[in-house]
């Protein structure tokens, strides 16, 4: 292969808004098979199937509280000048079926979360009691009535039989992993994790243990993207760093399409001498979807088909690598997982700065959400140069800039697309 072979591809570009890159992305995309995990293990991961309840929940009438069941019928006319008295047949503990039905002027001493005796329809909290001994045999008195039903959860009270707790593409948290525990799903099916590869080009690449060089950075795309990545449930593998070379990055991103479900790579996809991607990508093997969005920071990103795999080339710039994975990437991936709702949720909110640039394409900024007296407003966390990493830090938004002729005054109202 000879590197730079394809200048059309370096400067004939074809421009797409980035719905139209988004959208092209996603037709290629497919959801992943699943697999079944140990509860214990599916922490964060998405539901491949509905949850249906095995069985109703409480599955017995359970007590609300530590005191007696009783019949309300028992205690009308109930009074503390002149409390009912009714003979305990048991002391029941939690875990334990009833001996004893309760009858007529009886109760039985039963504990939060026990199992209600037949014949009970009530329970009195114990601390509206007082017990005493007649005979050797105990007693409990009451002097209020109570409405009936009090303190006891039915059966299914909560959860019926056949019922659907929980959709596909749900992620499981520690309410999910509650539901799941309490219907028995020692095992759990879930959408296998994506395997994406990452792969950073560019000779002035440091590792993030290695010390500064002249004319040398330190690889920040690679480690954000894996952060990301995580975020939104894949597996990253790291394919390490290749320098300015056609033939070695070419040979990294066959090896990363062969073992994984998409690849990522971070530099080299502008205009440049050495942006190697553009010439990998210009291969006759490679099914190119777009290669220049009418955005800013991350026009130059490009999308490609290798082996039916999914290969993205973000800029190198760590900004834009930022906003391209946000914008692109992650709806991807969550279409992988079954996720329900995979692009970024959008709102309006009051532009907290003004924005002084002129802009030929949309701006996506880095952004904070912040509630002013009940209206929402984002500020750009920074100077919104595609360079900067520190501005990246605070973002939870992406607030959307129009393409105009003048710049934006402060409080005007912008789109913003949310973030995580």
């Amino acid at each position: 292969m000879t590197q730079h072979n394809d200048l059309s591809a370096r400067f004939r570009r074809q421009t797409i808004q980035p719905e139209e890159a988004q959208n092209r992305i996603l037709e290629h995309i497919r959801v992943l098979d699943s697999e079944k995990v140990p509860l214990e293990e599916s922490w964060g991961r998405r539901l491949a199937e509905a949850i249906i309840a095995p069985h109703p929940f409480p599955p017995f009438r359970r007590s609300g509280m530590d005191g007696y069941a009783v019949r309300a019928a028992d205690l009308l006319g109930a009074s503390s000048d002149k409390p009912v008295r009714l003979a305990v047949v048991e002391s029941l503990p939690c875990g334990f079926e009833p001996r004893y039905e309760v009858g007529e002027g009886q109760a039985t001493r039963i504990m939060t979360g026990g199992m209600v005796p037949s014949g009970a329809d009530t329970v009195v909290m114990l601390e509206m009691t007082a017990a005493e001994e007649r005979d050797g045999k105990p007693y409990v008195l009451i002097g209020k009535s109570v409405p009936l039903g009090l303190n006891v959860a039915e059966i299914g009270c909560e959860i019926q039989d056949g019922q659907t707790l929980l959709p596909p593409g749900k992620v499981i948290r520690s309410g999910e992993t509650a539901l799941l525990a309490s219907c028995g799903y020692a095992l759990v099916t879930v959408m296998r994790r994506p395997r994406v590869a990452v792969l950073s080009t560019g000779s002035e690449l440091l590792e993030v243990e290695e010390p500064l060089a002249p004319a040398r950075i330190r690889n920040s795309n690679a480690p954000m993207l894996a952060a990301m990545l995580r975020e939104v449930g894949a597996e990253p593998v790291m394919l390490g760093k290749v320098p300015d070379d056609a033939m070695a990055a070419q040979a990294l991103v066959r090896e990363g399409v062969r073992t994984c479900d998409m690849l990522l790579t971070t530099g080299g996809v502008s205009v440049g001498d050495y942006d190697v991607m553009v010439d990998v990508l210009a291969e006759a093997s490679v099914t190119l979807l777009f290669n220049k969005i009418a955005m800013r920071p991350g026009s130059p990103t490009t999308a490609a088909i290798l082996e039916n795999k999914l290969v993205v080339a973000l800029s190198g710039n760590p900004g834009a690598c930022f906003v391209g994975f946000h914008l692109l990437v992650a709806p991807a991936l969550k279409v992988m997982q079954q996720e329900p709702h995979p692009t970024p949720s959008s709102f309006k909110a009051y532009l907290g700065a003004e924005f002084p640039k002129v802009n030929a394409y949309r701006r996506y900024i880095r952004g904070r959400t912040d509630l002013r007296e009940g209206t929402v407003w984002v500020s750009p966390t920074g100077d919104d140069k595609s360079s900067l990493m520190t501005t990246i830090v605070d973002a939870d938004c992406l607030i959307e800039i129009p393409p105009v002729k003048e710049g934006l005054e402060k409080g005007t109202l912008v789109n913003a697309w949310k973030l995580g």
